[in-house]
């Protein structure tokens, strides 16, 4: 099948996917993922998490060789190459580019405390003014992890990198990165625009190790003969977009401006808002990056918000309350016969560990109200979906704090987006239109680089395809109702902490 094509890979700790665009029509042909079962993640010990970067590219072999072969599409036909990647994860390399470790992944917990000690010992006002973020567990601090667990192993590290560089690398031979993936891991001071000194010297880490930056849309790299020939690709072929999971998934979702959001609902959920100005929330409560359009000339900031109880209490919910056997659309169903406000039941969703947006404080999940000669299971169905919606509400109050003004909230028609009362609810409380459509992470990385490479001219164009498939107006006539509920959950939520 001849013609202009664009290759994204999505690599996630769970798997790698690969699509194909045909960059004429913005459509996508064919995507493939491996391993079709979760990807192991090595946990040597409690709190660890790590994994072999060879093993990604092998997935990203496996699915490059399916989508093509699924497309008859050849390597002479591919324009150019996206990435999308799982954020924060530590790669390092020697001067040969040989991986020297696993890398430390984004849910690996270790070096929290080194994160923290160097918030106290720096000052909450330079890391907070500078950084927009506490050091944390990000990649910097699981590099001082290495620096002091494994001294002669950090005494041979050439670079470090993200996992979405380290597939640049072995793409083309070139290691580098972006300003976004930067301050993904901290390195980026927001405040001079430069790689962030302050924090080098503190850790005691030599500038060298940070690759060269190029920007985010732009030739990055070429493919070389090495990976042409490994993977049957062209020779030459740019590698011309990159950039972390989440900021991926607001570009899939085509949210570039102040004021969009982009939000997912899975097992966790999260909230991403673009700001147009540099600001932070003095608590830490939410985090800030590199949005995929920031420059040096032009603030773009993504804002994250991450919820972890969110689709896992609607799974447990349905192991351990609805009917027996029952699906999530039959669930969805049952509890719309259930008013507004679920009648007096409100159920706190923090029942997956401690959550950033209460200052890492770990409350568990709770339900309040509770009447045993009114209430049912329709109730408690419909109060967890409400609990969800206002805990990403309670978090969006942070990001107005912040300047932002929420207004279209994005999202894909996936996961507790596919509920009735979880969208209508999200509308109702926060007063934000939501838009659903059709997307992919993969995707939106190869039309990324055809911003990248020059095929598109803006956002606009690459995303003109992208399919609109539901819009949800916030419902006025019942908004006294759905902010009654919330203002009860928020009292019942300050209960929980302060007990």
């Amino acid at each position: 099948m001849s013609g202009r094509y664009l290759l994204g890979f999505d690599v996630g700790s769970s798997s790698v996917k690969a699509s194909l665009v045909d960059a004429d029509s913005g459509i996508c042909v064919a995507s493939a993922f491996y391993p079709e079962k979760e990807a192991p993640i090595l946990a040597v010990k409690a709190g660890w998490a790590e994994q072999e970067p060879v093993m990604w590219w092998n997935n990203a072999k496996l699915s490059l060789k399916k989508v093509m072969a699924d497309a008859s599409v050849c390597g002479d036909d591919i324009e150019a190459i996206g990435i999308s990647y799982q954020m924060h994860g530590l790669v390092c390399v020697d001067k040969d580019m040989n991986v020297l470790r696993p890398s430390i992944i984004w849910c690996d917990s270790r070096a929290v405390p080194y994160g923290e000690k160097a918030f106290e010992k720096i000052g909450a006002e330079q890391c907070l003014s500078h950084l927009l973020n506490s050091p944390g567990n990000f990649t910097a601090a699981k590099l001082a992890w290495v620096k002091d667990n494994e001294p002669e192993l950090f005494g041979r590290i050439y670079k470090i990198m993200l996992p979405g560089d380290y597939i640049a690398m072995k793409l083309s031979g070139v290691i580098n990165t972006t300003i976004s993936g930067l301050s993904e891991g901290m390195f980026w001071d927001f405040k001079n625009k430069e790689t962030a000194g302050f924090l080098l010297d503190y850790f005691g880490f030599d500038k060298s190790l940070i690759a060269d930056i190029v920007p985010t849309f732009s030739i990055q790299s070429e493919v070389c003969a090495a990976a042409a020939e490994e993977l049957g690709l062209k020779k030459g072929t740019p590698i011309s977009y990159r950039a972390g999971d989440q900021p991926n998934n607001a570009l899939s979702l085509n949210v570039f401006n102040p004021g969009e959001i982009a939000s997912t609902a899975g097992t966790s959920g999260v909230v991403y808002g673009v700001l147009g100005d540099v600001n932070y929330d003095e608590r830490s409560r939410v985090n800030t990056f590199a949005h995929v359009n920031y420059t040096k000339e032009i603030n773009r900031l993504g804002v994250l918000l991450c919820i972890n109880g969110t689709g896992i209490l609607n799974a447990w919910v349905r192991r351990n309350v609805a009917p027996e056997g029952i699906s999530y659309s039959d669930m969805n169903k049952m509890m719309e016969s259930v008013p507004v406000g679920s009648d007096g039941v409100t159920i706190i969703p923090f029942g997956n560990g401690a959550e950033r947006v209460l200052e890492n404080k770990e409350t568990g999940c709770s339900i309040h109200g509770i009447n045993f000669n009114k209430h049912n299971k329709a109730h408690i169905m419909r109060a967890a979906q409400e609990g969800i919606v206002f805990s990403f509400c309670y978090g969006m109050e942070v990001m107005q704090q912040m300047g932002m003004d929420v207004r279209k909230i994005h999202a894909g028609r996936a996961n507790m987006f596919l509920s009735e009362v979880f969208r209508n609810t999200l509308a109702g409380v926060s007063g934000a239109t939501i838009e659903l459509y059709e997307t992919d992470g993969s995707v939106g990385a190869a039309k990324g680089a055809g911003m990248g490479c020059g095929i598109y001219k803006d956002n606009n164009e690459a995303f003109a395809t992208l399919k609109k498939l539901a819009v949800i107006e916030p419902d006025e006539v019942h908004r006294a109702e759905y902010l009654e509920a919330y203002t009860l959950w928020k009292e019942n939520l300050q209960k929980v902490i302060y007990r």
